[in-house]
C-alpha cells in the first residue's frame, strides 16, 4: 500500500531511504535545514568499507581519548564541558569499549557494510549513474611494528570473517604503489573494499529522485512535531506544516534534538571529521589508512583527498587549524614526497557525523513512537552503511522481510 512519507534529513542515509521508499510505490518528501550541498556527506573519505568491523567504542578508546583529551590536535579529541547529554554519552561509551561488545558487534557491522556495498553496485548499474566509484581495496600503512602487529591482528580476525585481507611488507607494497614514495614499514591489504567521489554520487541520486518525483523541501528547519496517539501527524518547519503517514528520522547529529520531543533520549554525539583536498598528482592509486595518525587518503575522481580526526565537542562547524595541520603534517609524514599547501589546507572543510554511546546505528522503529522509523548514529561508517541502511528503512515501513536482523540497531536498546 503506497503511503506517503516524510523524511527528516537528506545526508546519504536520507536519500538512499527515499531513494528505496519511491521503489516501493511510496510518495516521498525530503526535509533538510541545509542546501544538500555540504557537510560529512561531501566531506568523508568516500569508503565503502567491509573492512571496518571494529566499532568505535572498542577497549581502550576512552583511555585514549582521556589521555589525548588536553591536545585539540589528537586523532580522538573528547572536549571536557557540563553538559548532560554530553555526560551521559561520555559514561555510556565507555560502558560500551569491552571486548564482549566487540566481539558482538563485528558480524553485523560486516553484514551491513558487505550488503552496502553491493547495493551501492547495484544502484550505479541499474540507475546508470556516472559518479566515480572503484574497488581497487584499502591499505592499512604503518609506520612502526606495534601498529604492524596490531593490524595483522586484526586482519586475521577479518579473515574469520570470511573478508578478503593480505598483509604486505615494504616491498609488496611497492608492487602495487609503484610510484609511491612510502614511509612504512608496511601494511595489511583489505581486497574487499570500495571507494568512491562523494559529491558525485550525492549529486547523481539527487538528480535521480526529482526525476521520480521525491519532493525537496530545502533549507527548511523541523522546528517541532505534532503528536496523537503515539503518532506523529505533522511536523512544523520555520516555513510550514507538513502531515504525513510516517516519518524517517536522519537527521545525523541533530536527530536526538527532535527525538526529545518524544521522549525518546537517543545517545548521540556530534563527530566531527576535517578533509584536505589536493590537485596535485600524488601519483596514489590505492586508498589507505595512515594508521598512527588516523587519517584516511582516497584517490578520487581528479583529486586526492586526506581526510580524518574525531572531534567530540558539540554541534558546530569551526574550523580547527591545528588539527587541519595534523592532518596535512601526517600527509607528509607517510608520503614524503607529498605536501599540502596553505591555499590547499585554507579550504579545509568538515562535516558533523552522528556517534551513538556504542558505535552501532540506530536503525529501526521506537516504541516511543509508531510510525517513525529511526536512522542515525553511523559514525564514520555513514557512507559504509549508507545504501543498506535505506534498504532497511524501507523494508520497516513496507511490512517486508528484513534483508538483516536489526535487534542490535534499535533505537530503544539500553546501555
Amino acid at each position: 500500500m503506497s503511503k506517503n512519507i516524510v523524511i527528516i534529513g537528506g545526508g546519504i542515509i536520507g536519500l538512499n531511504s527515499a531513494y528505496y521508499l519511491q521503489k516501493e510505490g511510496h510518495q516521498v518528501t525530503i526535509v533538510d535545514q541545509s542546501n544538500i550541498d555540504s557537510g560529512a556527506s561531501y566531506v568523508n573519505a568516500g569508503y565503502l568499507s567491509p573492512s571496518h568491523i571494529i566499532p568505535l567504542s572498542a577497549p581502550g578508546v576512552m583511555k585514549k581519548g582521556i589521555k589525548w583529551m588536553f591536545n585539540s590536535a589528537s586523532p580522538l579529541y573528547i572536549k571536557p564541558r557540563l553538559d548532560l547529554d554530553f555526560l551521559q554519552w561520555t559514561l555510556a561509551f565507555n560502558k560500551s569499549c569491552n571486548a564482549k561488545h566487540v566481539e558482538k558487534s563485528i558480524p553485523v557491522i560486516k553484514e551491513i557494510a558487505v550488503l552496502s556495498q553491493e547495493l551501492y553496485e547495484d544502484i550505479h548499474r541499474v540507475e546508470g549513474f556516472k559518479s566515480h566509484y572503484e574497488k581497487k581495496g584499502l591499505l592499512m600503512l604503518c609506520q612502526t611494528d606495534h601498529a604492524l602487529e596490531e593490524e595483522v591482528e586484526l586482519a586475521h580476525l577479518a579473515q574469520k570473517e570470511g573478508l578478503d585481507v593480505v598483509e604486505l611488507n615494504l616491498e609488496e607494497l611497492k608492487t602495487i604503489e609503484p610510484n609511491v614514495k612510502l614511509n612504512v614499514k608496511g601494511a595489511t591489504y583489505f581486497k574487499c573494499d570500495s571507494h568512491s567521489t562523494p559529491n558525485e554520487f550525492m549529486d547523481s541520486m539527487k538528480m535521480y529522485l526529482k526525476g521520480v518525483g521525491v519532493q525537496f523541501y530545502l533549507n527548511e528547519t523541523v522546528e517541532d512535531l505534532e503528536i496523537e496517539n503515539g503518532k506523529i501527524k505533522a511536523i512544523k518547519t520555520n516555513k510550514q506544516t507538513l502531515k504525513s503517514d510516517e516519518f524517517v528520522l536522519a537527521a545525523g547529529s541533530w536527530s536526538n534534538l527532535l527525538s526529545k520531543k518524544l521522549g525518546l533520549k537517543l545517545l548521540l554525539q556530534a563527530g566531527k571529521g576535517y578533509r584536505i583536498n589536493t590537485s596535485q598528482e600524488t601519483s596514489i592509486t590505492i586508498p589507505s589508512i595512515l594508521v598512527e595518525k588516523k587519517v584516511a587518503v582516497t584517490p578520487m575522481n581528479g583529486f586526492t583527498r586526506f581526510a580524518g580526526t574525531m572531534e567530540i565537542a558539540g554541534i558546530n562547524h569551526d574550523i580547527r587549524k591545528e588539527r587541519v595541520e595534523a592532518i596535512a603534517n601526517a600527509a607528509t609524514q607517510f608520503y614524503p614526497e607529498i605536501t599540502l599547501t596553505s591555499e590547499e589546507k585554507s579550504l579545509a572543510a568538515c562535516g558533523l557525523r552522528p556517534v551513538s554511546a556504542d558505535g552501532l546505528p540506530y536503525i529501526g522503529k521506537s516504541s516511543k513512537c509508531d510510525n517513525l522509523t529511526i536512522a542515525t548514529g553511523h559514525a564514520m561508517m555513514g557512507w559504509s552503511m549508507g545504501s543498506a541502511t535505506g534498504k532497511l528503512v524501507s523494508e520497516i515501513i513496507s511490512n517486508k522481510k528484513l534483508s538483516m536482523n536489526l535487534d542490535m540497531f534499535q533505537p530503544d536498546r539500553k546501555f
